[in-house]
């Protein structure tokens, strides 16, 4: 029960003191004490009741209030029979550590608030208790084989009258309840999904509480049954591929009984969870036995025959074999040597799950294998992308990113990194391993990137940005040192800015005018710099050579 029930019952002759903003918490026991320090007979979520016995002068409140506070106690009701008005030291106590404070009239005695609490509370218990019994009852009739999550998310409904969804970690709804007008926004599953990711990175037990707007959320792990949480080495081995189970409620105020039946819940949605990393034994097979021919150099025909093998598993009841992409992922982790390939996998698995889409069937048409640290996944595209030139259908990066940076961010915290390459669609299978080296390139660019999820797609490979990530670090440290030091000296011991009007120069392709006007400049103060830069590196911004040299040495810098 909540703190503002008790005060709404008018036979409780309770007066709100202070702590207003904190009628919204739990009560789930309450306790008479005369005591100075009670904290023994605590348990957390008492109403304490006490007629102030224990005090004798001004300076005892604060550390009676202390000692409350750190129990975890909901409130403090005093009773106004022996000294009248509540006194103001303890008044300002409570207000100090946020503890509400009630005044109980003297007329009413502290066995008919104990009473009323008892049974307002032993009542709840038994509620959720008889949930837990119905609960088991249904679940071997119906059970989730026979409907998947959302069988199991209904009996929350109608149970318990919890709304509740299953969100994979880049936050895609797999299963939510079939009201109408129960819908997650995708803005808010994404939000609850890194929440969901920095709590677990952060090392905290759910389940985590997470207020959007302003609702409230209670959001669960869901792990693969079998699997404790310490069955893995490292957190980090999991965190990105778990799925969680977001509950439209305020967990921290349950009793012991209800979260256990929560944690039943986040089991039997587990074992479809487990249903589907046990279909995608087959896909995997088939994308490992790909990769391995088209790696080893095999003929076009033995790759081709196992792309027919694939096709109708990947993409049942369509007549004409596909198109194909080919994506690459990589996560990499700082400090100790966790085998990132499998983490890769399983998240790429998920990744290139339209996020628009619900329901684990979707995930049914990725085959992902891993090779090393390397994820490497077969993307099929229905032969009517046939029609088109492969640009613009299929994966596209800059989509792909959009969707999945938020949570999988939080995810990484600041030891991780996710990077992504895609390749162009392919039609045939002489075109697989062009298409593999391709997504690698592209991966290999995003990784030259800042950020904690980077990906980059087969169109950005036409530029000169193909090439800066291959440069060796000590070529890259003497080529920009070269051009760039003797003006990064000059800039600090003079304060002439040469760099950034360098930069502006050549961004404004060596226009005079737009150049100064970018920088505020009269025409000849950019002309004095600029001589100055090229008397400093003896070069010349005339020169096409010159000023490509400069463009890629502060693009590498």
């Amino acid at each position: 029960m909540r703190l503002r029930a008790l005060l709404d019952t008018d036979a409780l002759g309770l007066r709100l003191l202070g702590g207003e903003d904190e009628l919204d918490r739990a009560v789930r026991g309450v306790m008479t004490t005369d005591l100075r320090d009670p904290s023994r007979y605590l348990s957390g979520g008492e109403l304490v009741l006490t007629g102030l016995a224990w005090r004798r002068d001004a300076a005892d409140a604060e550390p009676f209030v202390r000692i409350l506070v750190q129990a975890g106690v909901a409130a403090l009701a005093a009773g106004e029979a022996e000294l009248g008005d509540v006194p103001d030291d303890l008044v300002l106590a409570c207000a100090r550590h946020r503890l509400p404070l009630f005044a109980v009239h003297e007329s009413v005695a502290f066995a008919t608030i104990t009473e009323h609490v008892v049974r307002q509370v032993s009542g709840e218990r038994a509620g959720d208790l008889a949930a837990v019994v119905d609960r088991h009852r249904r679940m071997m009739t119906s059970g989730p084989a026979g409907g998947g999550p959302e069988v199991v998310l209904d009996l929350l409904g109608s149970d318990l009258d919890l709304r509740a969804w299953v969100l994979s970690p880049t936050g895609r709804l797999i299963a939510g309840p079939k009201v109408a007008g129960t819908a997650l926004p995708a803005e808010g599953c994404a939000q609850l999904a890194a929440e969901h990711l920095a709590a677990s990175r952060g090392g905290r037990r759910g389940p985590h509480r997470v207020i959007l707007g302003s609702t409230t959320y209670s959001l669960f792990p869901i792990r693969s049954s079998g699997r404790s949480p310490q069955a893995a080495r490292d957190v980090r081995e999991t965190v990105l591929s778990d799925w969680l189970l977001a509950v439209e409620a305020d967990a921290g105020d349950w009793a012991e009984e209800r979260l256990d039946l929560l944690h039943g819940v986040t089991q039997l949605i587990s074992v479809e969870r487990d249903r589907r990393d046990a279909a995608r034994t087959v896909r995997r097979r088939l994308a490992q036995e790909v990769l391995e021919l088209v790696q080893t150099g095999a003929a076009p025909a033995e790759i081709a025959a196992r792309l027919r093998v694939a096709a109708p598993v990947l993409l049942p009841g369509l007549g004409a074999a596909p198109h194909w992409q080919v994506v690459v992922a990589r996560v990499d982790w700082q400090g100790d040597e966790i085998e990132s390939g499998p983490v890769a996998q399983s998240l790429l698995e998920e990744i290139l799950v339209d996020p628009l889409s619900t329901g684990p069937e979707p995930s049914d048409r990725i085959a992902v294998a891993h090779t090393g640290d390397e994820a490497i996944a077969l993307v099929p595209l229905p032969a009517v992308s046939a029609e088109h030139d492969g640009s613009e259908t299929g994966v596209l990066a800059d989509a792909l990113l959009a969707s999945v940076r938020e949570p999988l961010s939080a995810g990484l915290d600041d030891d991780g990194r996710v990077t992504l390459g895609v390749s162009a669609a392919v039609h045939s299978a002489e075109g697989l391993r062009g298409a593999l080296e391709e997504a690698r390139h592209a991966r290999r660019v995003a990784a030259a990137r800042t950020g904690r999820v980077c990906a980059a797609g087969h169109q950005e490979l036409a530029s000169h940005v193909l090439l800066l990530p291959f440069v060796p670090d000590d070529v890259r440290r003497a080529f920009t040192a070269r051009l760039l030091d003797p003006l990064r000296e000059y800039d600090r011991r003079h304060r002439a800015e040469l760099i950034p009007t360098l930069e502006a120069f050549l961004e404004c392709n060596g226009s005079w005018t737009r150049c100064a006007s970018r920088l505020h400049l009269h025409v000849n103060t950019l002309r004095y710099r600029v001589g100055r830069i090229e008397q400093l590196t003896s070069r010349d911004l005339s020169r096409l050579e010159d000023k490509l040299d400069f463009f890629l040495a502060l693009r590498m810098s």
